[in-house]
C-alpha cells in the first residue's frame, strides 16, 4: 500500500505514529484482510492491539457481518465454554434458557479473541476444533454446530514458553499464528511518543475545556528517555493526569519526572515482613541496608566464636593440671589364665600426656578469628571516618552529605547515632 492509504487508515482507527515497524504491521493488516486467514496479534500489554482486528475486519468481505470482541481473561473458566459456544437450557444450575453463544452469533462475521493465552486447556481443544472443521457443539447438547467466523487473536503472552509449561496447546498455537503481526513497544518507537503526548493533550484540553498542556525540550528528552512499561495506556493516564493537576500549562522536565514511577522499583519483587515497617527508597538502599545488617551479623558471630574457643583453650588446661596420674592409667586388662584359672592382669599405660596450652602457631582458628575480628573494626572505623569527612564537607547537612555517599537520610541518621558523630 502507498503512504498515502496507510495514512488514510491511521486517521480512520485513530493510529498515531510514523514508526517503521508500526506503519509495516498496519499494511499487513490491510493485505491480510481480504483472506480468511487467522492472525495472531503479539505485543506488550497497552500498545494498542485492539485496533488492528477492527482494521482486519473493515477491510475484509466480512464487514457488513457481526464484529464481537472477547476477553478472554476477563471470563471465570467455569462459563468460558458457555460464552463462547452456547448452552442448551438445563445444561447447568442457572440455565435457565437457551444461549447461542458468541461462535454462533458472529456467523459471517468476525471474532477477536483478546488474552488468548488465558484459555483453559478443555476451551483450547473445542476452539482448535471450530479452526480446523467450523463446528462445535454446545455446552449440554449432543448437536454439532456450523458456524463461519474469522478469529483474530491477541495476547501479551510468550504463547511459544506457554506450551513448553504446558499452559496452551501447541496446534492451537500454529492453527492461530497463521498470520503473525507483532505491535512495538513504545520504548522502540522514538519520535512517536512525542506526538502521542500532543494528541492526548489535544483530546483532554477539549474533554476539560482548557488550554492544552506543552512540552519544554528537557522534558520531551524526558519523555523519550523513559521506558514506559504500561506503553500507550500508560502514557495516556499520565497526560490526563498532568492536563487535570498543572495550573502552569507548560510542563518542564521536573514536573513531567514528578508523574513517572521510579523504573528501578518497578522491576523489584515486593518486601514482605521488614522491620518496623520500613519502606525503601530505591535499589541501592535495599542493598546498604542488606549489607551493613549482614556485616553486623559477621562481626557478632566472629566474637562469639573468638569467646567459645578461648574458654575452651582455657577449660582444657585447667582440667590437665588437676588429672590425677593414676588417670593415666586404664583399667585392669586380662591377659591370659593363672595357675589356679584365675585371670592374671596387668596395668596398660596409655602414653598421653597433659594437656597444656597450644602457642599460637598452633592455634590457626583462634588467630584467624582475631584477625577477622579486627578487620571488621577496621571497616567500622574507615565507615565512621567516611560519614565524618562527608558531614564537614556538606557543613553538617545530613540531606546533602546522604546524597554524596550515595545512602539515604535515614540511613544515614542510624549511622551517626551508632557511631557518636552527634
Amino acid at each position: 500500500m502507498t503512504k498515502a492509504e496507510i495514512q488514510q487508515v491511521k486517521l480512520r482507527f485513530g493510529i498515531i505514529g510514523n514508526n517503521e515497524r508500526l506503519l509495516r504491521d498496519i499494511d499487513i493488516a490491510i493485505q491480510v484482510a481480504p483472506t480468511d486467514l487467522s492472525v495472531l496479534i503479539t505485543g506488550e500489554s497497552g500498545v494498542g492491539k485492539e485496533s488492528f482486528p477492527q482494521i482486519i475486519h473493515q477491510y475484509s468481505k466480512r464487514k457488513h457481518g457481526q464484529y464481537i470482541a472477547v476477553n478472554c481473561g476477563a471470563i471465570p473458566e467455569g462459563t468460558i465454554d458457555s460464552e463462547l459456544f452456547g448452552h442448551e437450557k438445563g445444561a447447568f444450575t442457572g440455565a435457565i434458557s437457551e444461549r447461542k453463544g458468541y461462535f454462533g452469533e458472529a456467523d459471517g462475521g468476525t471474532i477477536f479473541l483478546d488474552e488468548v493465552g488465558e484459555l483453559p486447556l478443555p476451551t483450547q481443544a473445542r476452539l482448535l476444533r471450530v479452526l480446523e472443521t467450523g463446528e462445535f457443539i454446545k455446552v449440554g447438547s449432543s448437536k454439532v454446530e456450523k458456524t463461519n467466523v474469522r478469529i483474530v487473536a491477541a495476547t501479551n503472552v510468550n504463547l511459544s514458553q506457554a506450551i513448553v509449561d504446558g499452559r496452551f496447546r501447541e496446534d492451537l498455537y500454529y492453527r492461530l499464528n497463521t498470520v503473525p503481526i507483532q505491535i512495538p513497544p513504545l520504548r522502540e518507537r522514538g519520535e512517536d511518543v512525542v506526538l502521542l503526548f500532543r494528541k492526548f493533550a489535544s483530546d483532554f484540553a477539549e474533554k476539560y475545556q482548557m488550554p492544552a498542556i506543552q512540552l519544554t525540550d528537557e522534558a520531551k528528552q524526558v519523555l523519550l528517555g523513559y521506558s514506559w512499561p504500561g506503553n500507550v495506556r500508560q502514557l495516556k493516564n499520565i497526560t490526563e493526569q498532568i492536563s487535570i493537576i498543572e495550573t502552569n500549562r507548560e510542563v518542564t522536565a521536573d514536573i513531567l519526572r514528578g508523574y513517572l514511577p521510579q523504573q528501578t522499583l518497578q522491576r523489584l519483587p515486593a518486601l514482605a515482613g521488614s522491620k518496623g515497617g520500613r519502606s525503601f527508597e530505591n535499589e541501592r538502599e535495599i542493598l546498604y541496608q542488606v549489607l551493613f545488617d549482614m556485616r553486623r551479623d559477621v562481626t557478632e558471630l566472629k566474637k562469639l566464636v573468638h569467646e567459645i574457643m578461648s574458654e575452651r583453650a582455657d577449660g582444657m588446661a585447667a582440667g590437665a593440671a588437676s588429672v590425677p596420674p593414676q588417670a593415666y592409667y586404664a583399667p585392669l586388662s586380662p591377659v591370659g589364665n593363672g595357675a589356679e584359672g584365675t585371670p592374671t592382669s596387668v596395668p596398660t599405660i596409655i602414653k598421653q600426656q597433659p594437656v597444656q596450652h597450644l602457642p599460637k602457631t598452633d592455634e590457626p582458628d583462634i588467630q584467624d578469628t582475631e584477625e577477622y575480628v579486627e578487620e571488621s573494626l577496621a571497616l567500622d572505623n574507615a565507615e565512621k571516618e567516611m560519614i565524618r569527612k562527608a558531614l564537614e564537607k556538606h557543613h553538617g547537612k545530613r540531606k546533602s552529605a546522604a546524597r554524596d555517599l550515595n545512602i539515604s537520610e535515614r540511613t544515614l541518621y542510624r549511622k551517626i547515632k551508632e557511631y557518636g558523630l552527634d
